[in-house]
């Protein structure tokens, strides 16, 4: 991370005397697509930029253009960005900067493009910008996620508030990875997200990835769900995955009370936090024997103002598991998280699954880094329980079909 972070700053102090660190943020970006895409395919295309004999900016400006062509949503974030602004000197400064580093499917992290916005928001910010968990999920907490729920051949994957589209890419690099020599019915994916840069990264990282069978929707997904049925009732999904803005604020107590989808039915959240909004809006889009896994700030599962949510929904036999994360894994925040798994087909009668995994951690940098030891902890215990508890149940059953 650090390394990505010097390298970033290098490009940012170049650009910062012409455009602003602000206003940087796109120009950025937009080379760092160009980059990528062409380290991708290995189609010429950044070689032949840095060949340019002169006009660079002019270069620079038909090549995103060609990129982005029969993609509107990103030609507007292009369309934002003007190349020939920049002096030729700090503009090829720029270009063999990005030419240090190959920016491939196997040479940096899935979601490098989420990861460099949300760096530049900080910086922007002068390192006090405080909403970054709304984007970021740490590698490993994905990794979690996505193993819990192991998503099987032919699901609809659902990511309300999808970000750069992190979630949803480590599905597709998971599946691919188990399935890779399998022909089965690949997974269809589906994500909904407020920002619209963090929308547009998303819509580019799903071009990066091959994944074509995505549906990215810009929106507030609890003011105006953007997947439904004819009828105009919710789509509901095989799996939900997701990392929503901790402790939202801006929703009353009437727009859940008249909410037209009838999603909060276990009650109405404080409107200091929307953190129980979002899993009720996630528990209302999955599917009869839909499964769920969402992380949230460890107060979710405490705070007394959210009490009788937690307690109808316990009461009801819904939650799974509970999984207690090391403190400081976010880059905006030191507080601890929570893992929330819900499956809707199987309600456990034995009491909730509960792991304490807060000791996995080790310290990098200024942050602290989930284990591999414990991933496959967490893990392994919650496939064990499950299992332990479908056998059982499957006992139960056959026993009670003899005596029949």
């Amino acid at each position: 991370m650090r390394e990505l972070e010097n390298w970033l700053e290098g490009i940012v102090s170049v650009l910062r005397m012409p455009l602003g660190t602000v206003e940087c943020r796109d120009y950025i970006l937009s080379l760092l697509f160009l980059k990528r895409v062409s380290d991708v395919l290995g189609d010429g295309r950044w070689e032949s930029i840095k060949k340019h004999n002169g006009n660079l900016g002019e270069n620079l400006n038909n090549a995103l253009r060609e990129l982005t062509r029969g993609h509107p949503e990103l030609e507007e974030i292009v369309g934002r960005v003007d190349f020939r602004v920049i002096d030729e000197y700090r503009l090829s400064k720029v270009v063999n900067m990005l030419d240090q580093r190959r920016l491939g499917l196997c040479d940096v992290e899935p979601d490098i493009m989420g990861r460099v916005y949300e760096f530049l928001l900080w910086k922007a910010s002068g390192g006090r910008w405080r909403s970054l968990g709304e984007f970021y999920t740490p590698d490993e907490v994905a990794d979690v996620l996505v193993r819990l729920l192991d998503p099987e051949p032919g699901m609809e994957v659902y990511d309300p508030c999808c970000g750069s589209g992190r979630l949803l890419i480590k599905c597709h690099l998971y599946f691919k990875e188990k399935y890779e020599h399998a022909n089965v019915p690949p997974l269809h994916f589906y994500g909904q997200e407020a920002s619209y840069t963090a929308y547009t990264i998303a819509k580019m990282n799903m071009i990066i990835h091959g994944i074509w069978n995505a549906h990215i929707r810009f929106g507030d997904t609890l003011q105006d769900p953007a997947f439904k049925e004819e009828d105009g009732s919710l789509k509901k999904f095989d799996l939900v995955i997701a990392n929503p803005p901790w402790n939202q604020k801006g929703y009353t107590e009437e727009f859940y009370r008249f909410d037209p989808y009838r999603r909060f039915e276990f009650g109405i959240p404080p409107k200091e936090s929307a953190d129980w909004g979002w899993l009720q809006h996630m528990y209302a889009s999955l599917k009869d024997k839909g499964r769920m896994a969402v992380v949230l700030d460890a107060g979710s599962v405490s705070r007394g103002s959210e009490k009788e949510i937690r307690k109808k929904f316990v009461d009801s036999d819904l939650i799974s598991a509970v999984i207690l994360l090391p403190e400081n894994l976010f880059y905006n925040t030191s507080a601890s998280s929570v893992i929330i798994v819900i499956d809707k087909g199987r309600r456990p009668k034995d009491g909730i699954l509960m792991i304490n995994a807060s000791q996995f951690y080790q310290k990098e940098g200024r942050k602290n880094r989930l284990t591999q030891e414990g991933i496959e902890k967490i893990v392994e215990v919650y496939r064990r329980w499950k299992e332990k508890e479908f056998r059982e149940t499957s006992t139960h059953k056959a026993e009670a079909d003899a005596s029949s």
